[in-house]
């Protein structure tokens, strides 16, 4: 195999490299912090563009910027050259390379929309429970059956207000729809807004194809996600990472086993993109690890620990570049078993007692040669870098954003008409509506001398002033008196009724006792 058709890893008992050719079977960088993690992914990302391949890589602590600049010589990288035999090749050189941020501070935005990233990642992205996912899809549903756009946040909440106000008629059709899932939704979002994944939603929306650029001499771009302050946020850091690959499953065509990848991509810190996923998450990720291989695209996961990785995703991850594990805790021993026995073994090495015992710049290394056939594992010395050890200053960043090919593209947003824009114009029609309606029934009231009416339609009071109230004041007092002085008249007459029947039978029981007594 000629050097144009592998990358040189380093050297241990044999030139160690990864053919270009199975590159896209994906891989695996581990290893505790500080063991050289990141050197070997930028031998690794230097290497690929060297040969035409595009390369994507999040730069977690902002190292890997310093592959935009030229290295500079430095004793211990000269001594290492000598070791793995370089000292007459090799040479300091920049690779050309684009910087990107979802934040937009630190190279061009990244923007998806929101109907792009769907429900299901959206949900993964606001940490939704199930109820709550289930409201989400029937946003989505709504929106499509209406031809409502879904673009940004703002179109978002619209037609989380549009669904709250339409719960009980949405119920009837798309299943139960509850406000107080709506609510819970709002202040997720609410969340996600303060994190800054607004900026991550908008127009213009990434061309994929983008990331998929050689330079005028023929070496692949290698595109640097500023994620230093996107750690602050996992969540939309791993969402990011899977949207990526299923956009680039669904739109590249498929190439079969091509000699070298289209594209390759390495992912920092792999563990943020599985921590706390829900199966159905793990299950995507590993159906689009597992099938974008066809589509000519390596993917290359940089973690501390392989057991961050679920199973059934690194058994998909054939090339490995193991750094030192350390073996404090029952996990960490775990752990290192782990790792040991996924290397094809050398009967020369006891491969779990040396991970523990690997330097800084060691690794133990097996890519896939032949047919698929993974190598005996060997302990390397991995070789130095060409690009700068550490970051490029802000300076350099600034010219090298305002001289990249794709400057002026997504650096300014776009705002269609969308779902927030038509439902905002629905409320102003059906209001302008409304108070047409008002205006007709207050002209036709005036017309016809008939009273006010309130909004609510309840009879307003006529508080007009006039010489009626004063008349009826003095006939109520009228009446008053004369119902005063009825009652007056009418318990005198009973009183002298009442005398006189008395005085009548006294008068009587008079006249018959002297009747008697005459007799």
């Amino acid at each position: 195999m000629t050097a144009t058709d592998s990358i040189f890893i380093g050297a241990s008992t044999r030139d160690e490299t990864l053919a270009l050719k199975l590159a896209n079977r994906h891989g695996l960088i581990a290893g505790a912090t500080g063991t050289g993690k990141t050197v070997s992914l930028q031998i690794l990302a230097e290497g690929f563009s060297k040969a035409g391949v595009p390369v994507f890589c999040a730069d977690v602590k902002g190292d890997l910027s310093g592959l935009a600049a030229e290295g500079v010589s430095k004793d211990f990288l000269e001594k290492r050259a000598r070791e793995v035999g370089l000292e007459k090749t090799y040479t300091y050189e920049a690779v050309p390379a684009v910087f990107w941020d979802l934040l937009g501070e630190q190279g061009h935005p990244i923007r998806t929309t929101v109907s792009e990233i769907g429900p299901l990642l959206l949900a993964r992205l606001l940490e939704l429970n199930d109820t709550q996912e289930g409201v989400l899809n029937v946003l989505f549903e709504l929106a499509d059956d209406e031809g409502l756009l879904l673009l940004d946040l703002k179109d978002l909440r619209a037609m989380l207000a549009h669904v709250a106000e339409r719960a009980s008629e949405l119920s009837t059709i798309y299943g139960n729809v509850s406000k107080a899932s709506v609510g819970a939704i709002q202040r997720r979002l609410l969340v996600l807004e303060r994190q800054g994944g607004e900026n991550f939603f908008g127009e213009p929306a990434l061309d994929i194809r983008d990331f998929i650029r050689t330079a005028p001499d023929g070496r692949g771009v290698v595109n640097i996600l500023a994620a230093d302050k996107l750690m602050t946020s996992p969540r939309l850091y791993g969402v990011f990472l899977l949207w990526l690959l299923s956009e680039l499953f669904e739109e590249l065509p498929e190439v079969g086993d091509p000699d070298k990848p289209r594209l390759v991509f390495f992912f920092d810190e792999a563990h943020l993109l599985f921590s706390d996923a829900p199966k159905a998450l793990i299950e995507k990720v590993e159906q689009v690890v597992r099938l974008i291989r066809s589509k000519g695209v390596g993917v290359y996961f940089v973690t501390q620990n392989p057991l961050d990785v679920p199973e059934t995703v690194l058994a998909q991850l054939g090339n490995r570049i193991q750094h030192a594990l350390r073996a404090f805790t029952p996990r960490d021993q775990k752990a290192v078993r782990a790792a040991a026995e996924t290397f094809r073994p050398n009967p020369d090495l006891n491969t779990e007692r040396i991970i523990t015992e690997l330097g800084v710049g060691e690794a133990l290394v097996s890519t896939l040669e032949g047919k698929g056939i993974p190598s005996i594992v060997e302990r390397t010395l991995i070789r130095p870098p060409s690009s700068r050890l550490g970051p490029v200053t802000q300076a350099e960043r600034r010219s090298m954003i305002q001289t990249s090919p794709v400057f002026g593209i997504y650096d300014r947003t776009k705002d269609r008409v969308s779902a927030y824009e038509v439902l905002a114009g629905r409320a102003e029609e059906t209001q302008r509506q409304e108070q047409k309606r008002r205006d007709k029934e207050d002209n036709y009231a005036k017309k016809h001398g008939e009273p006010r009416r309130s909004r609510s339609g309840f009879q307003l009071p006529d508080f007009g002033r006039d010489d009626r109230p004063r008349q009826d004041s003095r006939k109520r007092r009228s009446n008053r008196q004369s119902q005063r002085d009825t009652v007056l008249e009418a318990g005198l007459k009973s009183a002298a009724r009442s005398l006189g029947s008395s005085l009548g039978r006294a008068l009587v029981r008079g006249l018959l006792g002297s009747l008697k007594r005459g007799n």
